[in-house]
């Protein structure tokens, strides 16, 4: 069986985690969002990508869901006592060296996918883990600031200002001219099906779909998401603060009938949002509903097997 998967953020690697233990046999391809990435300190990180890395590959920190388990923060700390910054963005030491190794292949000339190679030869995740492109793509939001339209990077927004001011739009910067990293669309193309994780619709699979060929290659192909959102609330995050920025309700209809039709052919709802089964907005969407919060790797597994079983069952 051969899944391929668009995912960012920690309700993804999870979901991943949960899908790797449910159908262990499968030949599982990640498409990982870039949209995030930035450079704090001249340091290339990859907040999904390596998200990915570490949850599969056994040193995340699950009280967080991202960064190293076991971490300490020296470095920054000495790089706050020389008043350098940024000192909103928590880098931990253990971490900051997988940074300084991407950084150092960049700069050497490969590729962010041949970067990503590198660090998963020492993580074995059990996944195929792509970027979605090797061009740059980065995720801008327009805010107000001390009265005026100001365009911060996501992380910025996200991490600094905790998305507590309205975004008056998101958009993803050079995704328009991006191309799909190698392996991608030859990825989705020898795909059984595409599973949609419980990842932010706007800022992470929004992002993903953004970069030209993705979204065509994932619509030719049969589609099962699972709901990031549970009884009008996002599970993680500020999912919530994206999906006004764009005018869509916090809810799994809404978001089910954001991707619309034409992207899902199955959709994943938590029980308490049951009504969404048959909901008119969700019309040609196969929707089901059952517990949806991933509080454990079993649970995960559950989820991941509820959305394989409905992604068989649509292409019988």
């Amino acid at each position: 069986m051969r899944i391929t998967v668009p995912a960012g953020g920690v309700g993804a690697a999870r979901f991943l985690r949960g899908l790797r233990a449910a159908v262990p046999d499968a030949d599982i391809t990640v498409i990982g969002n870039t949209g995030d990435d930035f450079a704090p300190f001249g340091l290339h990180v990859c907040p999904d990508l390596d998200t990915v890395m570490y949850t599969l590959g056994g040193g995340i920190s699950e009280e967080q869901g991202w960064g190293r388990d076991g971490e300490s923060h020296v470095v920054l700390s000495e790089l706050a006592a020389y008043g350098a910054g940024p000192g909103w963005f928590g880098l931990g030491d253990l971490d900051i060296a997988t940074h300084i190794l991407r950084t150092q292949l960049l700069a050497e000339g490969r590729t962010l996918s041949e970067a990503t190679r590198v660090l998963c030869d020492r993580w074995q995740p059990g996944v195929t883990l792509l970027p979605m492109s090797d061009d740059p793509v980065r995720t801008h939001v327009t805010v107000e600031l001390d009265g005026r339209d100001q365009v911060v990077h996501f992380q910025e927004w996200w991490v600094r200002l905790h998305a507590a001011v309205p975004a008056r739009k998101i958009e993803a910067v050079g995704a328009a001219t991006a191309k799909p990293a190698p392996g991608v669309i030859e990825a989705i193309d020898a795909a059984d099906f595409v599973l949609l994780p419980p990842s932010n619709p706007v800022v992470s699979t929004g992002v993903i779909l953004a970069v030209p060929g993705i979204a065509d290659a994932i619509r030719a192909k049969t589609v099962v998401g699972v709901s990031p959102i549970i009884g009008g609330a996002p599970v993680r995050g500020m999912a919530d603060a994206c999906l006004a920025a764009i005018g869509v309700q916090t809810s799994a209809i809404a978001v089910g009938a954001h991707y619309g039709a034409d992207l899902l052919d199955g959709w994943l709802v938590d029980d308490r949002d049951k009504d969404a089964v048959e909901a008119p907005e969700l019309a040609g969407i196969a929707v089901r509903n059952r517990p949806l919060y991933m509080t454990s790797v079993a649970a995960s597994a559950e989820i991941a097997r509820a959305a394989v079983e409905l992604a068989l069952e649509v292409l019988q």
